[in-house]
């Protein structure tokens, strides 16, 4: 039988295990790392953590994360706000943020399409996009999601969906290889798949 740590520091392995993209090991490691360290460091990453729940928020129109709803792009003046680019989640905005190529406003999903995880369109933040596409504003939706398989079913779906709403509907160019994620993106790669953007 494997021997398991005593009390607190089990407690506190086992909760970085749960976070995703760390293991058993690398739990282990940083649990290691916030018992060596002193306790002011290990106090304002627990600060850390209690202010991001208590004040962080999704943006009640485009469902990024901000502080204030709306949030500061859904509020800009200075941004397009006929082009709406739908992508899956906030992290995703930075991306496109970072290429310094687009001007536009954004839609977050909340995830993709993915029946093995029991995750369908009615579970994604389908319906306000619909919604925020009702004014007739709007006359470009640019569906920018990951190039993996839940990502092409999510962005078949929305195009289909979308033709009936008579709006232009284009996605990212080639270039992002397949079955990556736009997050590790390079902003070069990223910003010409912006711009060369086609027809969904």
């Amino acid at each position: 039988m494997a021997l398991a740590y005593d009390g607190a520091i089990q407690r506190l392995i086992d909760a970085f295990s749960k976070l995703p993209g760390i293991g058993p090991k690398g739990a282990q490691r940083i649990a290691f790392y916030i018992l060596g360290s002193d306790e002011r460091e290990a106090a304002d990453l627990a600060d850390a953590i209690t202010e991001v729940k208590a004040k962080v928020k999704f943006c009640e129109v485009c469902g990024n994360v901000c502080e204030a709803s709306p949030c500061p792009v859904c509020l800009d003046p200075r941004r397009d706000h006929s082009i709406i680019c739908v992508v899956e989640e906030p992290k995703d905005v930075m991306s496109i943020e970072r290429t310094r190529e687009y001007h536009g406003l954004y839609h977050v999903l909340g995830g993709a399409i993915n029946p093995m995880a029991n995750v369908g369109p009615n579970d994604l933040n389908i319906a306000k996009l619909l919604e925020r596409l009702g004014d007739g504003s709007v006359t470009e939706v640019i569906l920018a999601l990951d190039p993996n398989i839940e990502g092409e079913a999510t962005t078949t779906y929305l195009s289909r969906l979308l033709s009936q709403v008579g709006i232009k509907v284009t996605r990212l160019a080639s270039g992002l290889p397949v079955g990556s994620d736009l997050e590790y993106a390079d902003e070069i790669t990223l910003g010409r798949a912006l711009s060369g953007r086609r027809e969904a």
